[in-house]
């Protein structure tokens, strides 16, 4: 159901319909489950913070610079939208246009299951939160470091950087504020029924 509407934007929770296929026999909570998403879930954001201290060091073309930097990030944030945080950490956020022409927000979480505590990764989403609140606060301090040293010509370069990470992250804290709304919501709701039944049996006549 839609929570939120500003300038024609609906944002809505609700919980991820297509969860990954498990396999009967899991490993443990501590193992990491996705070694090839952990890997890309921080490859392209660290390369691109690496490619930007280092690339001056190597090469006085700032054109190439910044092309294979926007690229990472791009790739970055693709990545880390579609494909790690889903596997990671059971969230995605996307949006929709409507055939009215409406514009949704959707932050969706993986419903929660008997089983589902054995099948998230402890050591998953650890690497995934630390990689994605760590590196949008390196572009922001480089943004000031550019800003405050006067290097005009990294900025358009560092501000892009602040705005496809702090995406990601502003995303998907969405997603895990909003599954932590729903599920006091629905319990908040159980317990009011509770609560009335209780008090409708007090009432009955014996």
């Amino acid at each position: 159901m839609p929570s939120k509407q500003d300038s024609n934007d609906d944002t809505e929770d609700v919980a991820l319909f297509d969860a990954e296929e498990e396999t009967t026999n899991r490993p443990k909570k501590s193992k990491i489950r996705h070694p090839v998403a952990s890997f890309f879930h921080l490859f392209f954001r660290v390369s691109a913070i690496i490619v930007y201290l280092l690339c001056e060091l190597f090469s006085s073309s700032f054109i190439a610079c910044m092309v294979t930097i926007i690229l990472l990030l791009s790739c970055d944030f693709w990545a880390v939208k579609n494909v790690t945080g889903r596997l990671m950490v059971g969230l995605r956020w996307w949006n929709h246009i409507d055939e009215d022409g409406k514009s949704h927000w959707v932050f969706e979480s993986r419903k929660a299951s008997s089983q589902e505590s054995k099948t998230v990764s402890e050591a998953e989403s650890r690497i995934f939160w630390l990689g994605l609140i760590a590196c949008p606060v390196l572009w922001v301090v480089f943004a000031f470091s550019a800003l405050f040293s006067f290097r005009v010509k990294w900025l358009a370069v560092v501000i892009m950087g602040v705005v496809l990470q702090g995406a990601n992250l502003y995303g998907y804290i969405r997603c895990k504020v909003g599954s932590r709304k729903n599920l006091t919501s629905m319990a908040t709701s159980y317990l009011g029924k509770q609560f009335l039944r209780q008090t409708t049996g007090d009432d009955q006549p014996s």
